[in-house]
């Protein structure tokens, strides 16, 4: 089954990083996830000052504000995408992750497969060889982590 890490950071340093969270943390980790043969895409997206946010009305009004001017430090830094058994295997690499540490989180959610015959997306994704379901290259080359 496929299942999405959306890697939120409890705080940046100055350099927009997770101050507990060193580049080596994050390589040992893209390492062990490409080792495990796992890692479907993933990606860490770019400063939070390059954010924009997209709302429409009710009546189809667009409104385009800068940043995500979210209600909370929490960050939203970027996001993997595994394909594992189930989801105690999910749970266990998302534990692995250096964004869990330190008042940082990972939201781990099943990637739904409307293509999979017999399912209605609800329950999840099936495991197949469909190649990555968020975006990116195959061979999971974007680095996710830092």
């Amino acid at each position: 089954m496929k299942y999405m890490l959306l890697i939120h950071s409890g705080a940046v340093d100055e350099q927009g990083g997770a101050p507990q969270c060193t580049v080596e943390d994050w390589m040992a980790y893209d390492k062990d996830v490409r080792d495990a043969g796992i890692l479907v895409s993933g990606e860490s997206l770019a400063d939070l000052v390059t954010a924009t946010t997209v709302r429409v009305s009710p009546t189809g009004e667009r409104t385009v504000t800068d940043g995500p001017f979210a209600e909370t430090r929490e960050l939203l830094g970027g996001f993997l995408v595994i394909d594992v058994p189930d989801l105690d295997a999910a749970l266990d690499w998302a534990a692995r992750c250096p964004g869990a540490r330190d008042g940082g989180s990972v939201v781990v959610r099943p990637v739904a497969d409307f293509g999979a015959p017999g399912d209605s997306g609800d329950s999840g994704a099936s495991r197949d060889s469909q190649g990555p379901v968020a975006s990116g290259d195959p061979s999971g080359s974007g680095d996710f982590g830092g």
